[in-house]
């Protein structure tokens, strides 16, 4: 466990209001406040730029250890009248060998059914059974626990038996009689990896099954029946069985999966919920560490909106938490709106990526960068880049936890040419910018965008992205389109953005969700029937996907793919077209950006570029083109129709490519574009006297105007 850590309420907010802080500490600490102006530790560019700020909540605070409670979990209570003979049964598709199914406790009485590694067991009142067929994974079983007759009885079925395979069976053992009616408590899925669906509770012990769960509850059997079909959207699990148990779910296990009845005939749950009527359990869900608040942050009237940071430090520990200042809802302080993408930190969340050797923390400590790495630290919950102990991908992310990877100085790559910054950091390099040339900027977020839609864009003369705008809504990018074809101006200073759709509930803000579906550069991939949103039933996947690519709104798209390597644009003769030769005014020579803190070039590692029939405009100019990017680069899968052909026509080698693009629109807006994740690192070159500042600056200062 990390010595010192914390999360905020809230990435952000508005002079007035406040953020609650969280906080884990192992000893006595300090707090104060600075401005996080340049986050990059690496000492060949302008390094850490941090600036202290007056804060009333400054002093001392003591020491607080706070647990984190991973893993999902059902929970249901009330009165039940189960009498001396009654029957548990449910279907079970098991991930992993391990973990609680279901834990019914009646009047001081209780019944565990469980996975070990040789199968279920069942237990009641000091009698236990256990199965030697163990089940298979990722195959589906109904379950039958019955108790009475002085008996304890545990029987698995398979739903689709497998020639010469063991996994069906049943066992008994004895068990004194007793009355199972009182106050009772469900639990369902602790420290379980995989799918449960229709747990049920029956009078008496005559054999039944589940092929016909409404069959049952009109035969007067049924005592509980948790239909997990119903409000598959939210946290509330439905008892439709006389008693009325109803119940919650506890940090998000995953629902919209497939259960035991789908066939593939429909694919959208909302269709035939029946279908979808399993929920998924892992150990690893978090949706909400839940830690006490140890102080407050009050944003005074007259912040400055920008970029800040919550700084603990105690006994050589250090942890700063980043936020965001707003201007006051309704005021524009600045021409310019820097819109942070906190969607897409937020879906990096503690990112493992297994890179972390000897050279790199080498590094890490000869920077004095940020000491702590997801993989070295399990405890706060993974990212969807990950996947959950049974193999299966992680769908959802929550803020509300320490998030190690959106900390100041944090470093993602062991970058041989540059800082291996991604995310919070790397967007520092643009900020950073913004500053130097005394270009006046307000500072906005997704989660802001996402909540208040077009008007937060509202009296902005120029939006700017940062290097890695990947995940956004469908509000947002509508929002930001309507921004651009109403006559505003966009600077997207990235590469592979607008990309993934994420999905939002209104009652858990904290949340986003994602759905890997078909096609893009995956982590892991949804399986069929599985792409719509269970916060909203919406399709997942890409925007490509769902008809919006990128090149709609930016005129640019993802493209190709590398490591974390960067290469130089070539300026083209287009852009000394008359229309576009002011964004060019001063930049010398036609090799743009062979530097930078981010891979050594500003054209690197994901590789955005035009094409009309994904949606660039007629009218758009490429004004400069990437080249000379190393073998390991890979054209993206979307762009592939078999092993050489794409669906553009072009070799896959020639859609490895970044483009700088410039249009304006119809209703008197425009967009630049500069197609690389690593085009940000160059900004500071040469002390801010690159060809790359320059171009930006032209195009900034005109937007700006």
């Amino acid at each position: 466990m990390v010595s010192l850590i914390g999360y905020l309420d809230r990435f952000s907010a508005r002079p007035g209001g406040s953020l609650a802080v969280k906080v884990s500490a192992a000893l006595p600490y300090a707090a104060d406040l600075v401005r996080v102006r340049h986050a990059d530790p690496n000492p060949a560019g302008p390094g850490m730029r941090l600036i202290p700020v007056p804060a009333a909540f400054a002093g001392e605070y003591p020491a607080r250890m706070q647990p984190v409670a991973l893993g999902s979990r059902g929970r249901a209570s009330g009165s039940l009248a189960l009498g001396s003979a009654f029957t548990l049964l449910l279907r079970v598709q098991p991930w992993l060998l391990r973990g609680q199914v279901v834990a019914l406790e009646v009047g001081g009485r209780s019944l565990v059914l469980e996975l070990g590694a040789t199968g279920l067991r069942a237990s009641a009142d000091g009698a236990a059974c256990a199965l030697a067929a163990a089940p298979l994974p990722r195959r589906w079983y109904e379950v039958a626990v019955s108790l009475g007759d002085g008996r304890l009885r545990l029987a698995q079925q398979a739903l689709a038996p497998v020639a010469g395979r063991p996994d069906e069976g049943s066992v008994e053992v004895a068990l004194a009689g007793a009355d199972w009616s009182g106050t009772a408590s469900l639990t369902f899925g602790a420290g379980f990896n995989g799918r449960i669906e229709d747990p049920m509770l029956l009078a008496g012990l005559a054999p039944a099954s589940l092929d016909d769960p409404e069959a049952l509850l009109a035969g007067g059997r049924v005592r509980a029946w948790w239909d997990f079909s119903q409000g598959i959207e939210g946290d509330a699990i439905t008892d439709r069985g006389p008693a009325g148990l109803h119940g919650s779910l506890h940090n998000l296990p995953t629902r919209a999966m497939r259960g035991s009845r789908w066939t593939g005939a429909e694919h959208a749950w909302r269709h035939a919920p029946r279908h979808y009527a399993a929920i998924h359990f892992h150990e690893d869900d978090l949706a909400d560490c839940g830690w006490e608040t140890a102080f407050d942050v009050a944003i005074p009237a007259d912040m400055p909106s920008g970029v800040y940071g919550v700084r603990l430090r105690g006994e050589g520990a250090e942890d700063i938490i980043p936020f965001y200042v707003l201007p006051p809802k309704g005021v524009v302080r600045a021409p310019i709106a820097f819109l942070a993408s906190t969607f897409t930190y937020q879906v990096y969340a503690n990112h493992q990526r297994g890179n972390l050797d000897d050279s790199f923390r080498r590094r890490i400590a000869d920077w004095g960068a940020y000491p702590h790495n997801p993989d070295e630290h399990s405890e706060f919950g993974h990212s969807t880049y990950n996947t959950h102990p049974d193999g299966s991908g992680i769908g959802f992310s929550t803020r509300l936890r320490p998030i190690l990877t959106m900390r100041p100085g944090f470093l993602t790559f062991d970058d041989a040419r540059g800082s291996g910054l991604r995310h919070f950091p790397a967007d520092s390099h643009i900020t950073d910018w913004l500053e130097e040339k005394g270009l006046a900027f307000d500072v906005i977020t997704d989660e802001d965008l996402d909540a208040e839609g077009a008007s937060l864009l509202a009296g902005y003369k120029a939006v700017v992205t940062g290097a890695h705008p990947e995940y956004h809504s469908q509000t947002m990018l509508d929002a930001l389109q309507g921004y651009v074809d109403g006559g505003g101006r966009l600077a997207y200073l990235g590469g592979n953005g607008f990309y993934w759709k994420v999905a939002r509930r209104a009652d858990l803000p904290g949340v986003i969700e994602l759905r890997r579906a078909e096609g893009g550069i995956r982590a892991w991939a949804a399986d069929p029937g599985e792409y719509y949103h269970q916060f909203d039933g919406s399709m997942g996947g890409l925007w490509r996907r769902n008809g919006r690519a990128p090149q709609l709104l930016c005129g640019v798209g993802f493209s190709g793919q590398g490591a974390f390597e960067g290469s130089h644009y070539r300026r083209l003769p287009a852009a000394d077209d008359p229309r576009v030769a002011w964004i060019m005014d001063g930049v010398e020579g036609e090799i743009l950006g062979d530097f930078g803190l981010s891979g050594g070039g500003a054209a690197g590692f994901e590789l955005d570029r035009a094409d009309p029939l994904l949606g660039t405009p007629p009218g758009a100019v490429i004004l400069a083109r990437s080249e000379g990017h190393q073998p390991h680069f890979v054209t993206v899968p979307e762009e592939l129709l078999g092993r050489i052909t794409t669906i553009s026509g072009e070799d896959p080698t020639a859609l490895i490519r970044a483009e700088i693009v410039y249009f304006d629109t119809p209703g008197g807006g425009a967009v630049f574009s500069t197609g690389s994740i690593t085009f940000a690192g160059s900004l500071s070159h040469n002390g801010y006297a690159n060809p790359i500042s320059r171009m930006l600056e032209n195009v900034l200062r005109r937007f700006g105007a």
